[in-house]
């Protein structure tokens, strides 16, 4: 099966198939505000998926219309939501957000390939490809991440279905990269992650599958060098390994392994390369369902902020999602959405995290529809 990533495996399983303020800090009227983009549809595998907050509270993300067509949006500090399409989108999907409020992503078009984009504060889009990426239906350009400075990672599937890491200068250029460890079969590949995976330094994080369809992970250095690191407790298997998901300012990566038996670990990498291993309470040890986030059970960290404070989700024994928050100190807070839902594949997502704490994501109602929400657990009112 090609990866995209398993953050993107909810995109196409559910659904149709950090920066920091530098002014005073934003506080929103309650602790958990849910949202629903205008247009989107409300039936089974529909609805908003919000993914990315900055530090002032803008939200980026996608929703999947009445016809599970997919189109992007920006959510303002007010609750207004401005949505958009690059031309000649027949998908678009949002993965990242600047302080600024640039935003970057990418779209399939009529032939089923994919291009990068990027939506300039006021709306101006540019689209693009990365070199070598490949033309046919699920190769192209995947784009997931966007600094403060406009420098852009992700990655692309060439005319082989291999997939290569890059970065996109602010002025253009672009240097693309592979893990040496990366296989070259279709599916297998270098591939950088989402929202929180490109600091302003210019690091990147993500993984590697290789030869064997092992997961690793990778942290790209702003001159280049590549680390490859593996949890000491992932497995070896087809499917099994280490997956980096956010790397903060200070260089620390997060994200899931894993194990002998395909269950979800998660770890905290410092800079120094020290691996913290980690299980939130009520995560399941047994087989998922093969779909989406559920395809593990255990415990999945998706983002980290610049204090280190870790978000994600834990599926339980029922293939059910709950998020969490992981403090520096290793205390751990879960928490449901309000109308989230209960069964298999169903739940709370949170996918990324801001200096402040508060987080961003979706939920999965008991109908199978997807709705936005932002948490600040700091807001008390």
């Amino acid at each position: 099966m090609k990866r995209i990533s398993i953050l993107l495996l909810i995109v196409f399983a559910f659904l149709a198939s950090a920066a920091w303020p530098q002014a005073q800090t934003q506080r929103w009227r309650h602790k958990v505000v849910t949202f629903n983009a205008p247009g989107a549809g409300t039936g089974a595998g529909q609805g908003t998926v919000g993914i990315g907050v900055n530090g002032w509270g803008l939200i980026v993300g996608y929703y999947v219309d009445a016809n599970s067509v997919n189109h992007g949006f920006v959510r303002n500090q007010d609750g207004t939501i401005t949505k958009f399409d690059p031309k000649g989108s027949t998908g678009t999907y949002v993965y990242g957000l600047n302080l600024e409020g640039a935003t970057t992503g990418f779209y399939s078009d009529v032939s089923g390939a994919y291009h990068g984009f990027l939506r300039a504060p006021r709306g101006k889009m540019t689209t693009f490809d990365a070199p070598g990426a490949g033309t046919g239906p699920g190769q192209g350009t995947i784009t997931g991440d966007i600094n403060d400075f406009g420098a852009i990672a992700g990655y692309d599937y060439d005319a082989s279905s291999v997939g290569h890491g890059f970065l996109r200068n602010p002025d253009g250029s672009f240097a693309t990269f592979d893990a040496s460890g990366a296989g070259t079969a279709p599916g297998q590949g270098t591939f950088p992650q989402f929202f929180s995976a490109l600091t302003d330094f210019g690091a990147i994080t993500g993984f590697y599958v290789d030869a064997n369809n092992v997961y690793h992970g990778f942290v790209r250095h702003f001159d280049g060098a590549i680390t490859e690191f593996d949890a000491a407790g992932g497995g070896t298997g087809p499917g099994q390994g280490t997956i980096s998901y956010s790397i903060n300012q200070r260089g620390a990566t997060i994200g899931p392994y894993l194990d002998a038996t395909t269950v979800g670990h998660g770890f905290v990498r410092d800079a120094d390369g020290t691996i913290t291993e980690f299980d939130v309470p009520g995560s399941g040890t047994g087989v998922g369902t093969g779909v989406g986030f559920g395809f593990v059970q255990g415990t999945i960290p998706l983002g980290n902020n610049r204090g280190g404070v870790t978000v994600g989700i834990y599926v339980d024994q029922n293939n059910a999602a709950h998020g969490f928050q992981r403090a520096v100190n290793g205390e751990i807070t879960t928490f449901d959405v309000p109308g989230a839902g209960t069964g298999a594949n169903q739940g709370t997502f949170p996918c990324s995290n801001n200096a402040e704490e508060a987080s961003a994501g979706f939920y999965i109602d008991a109908s199978n529809v997807s709705h936005g929400f932002l948490r600040n657990p700091k807001d008390r009112r």
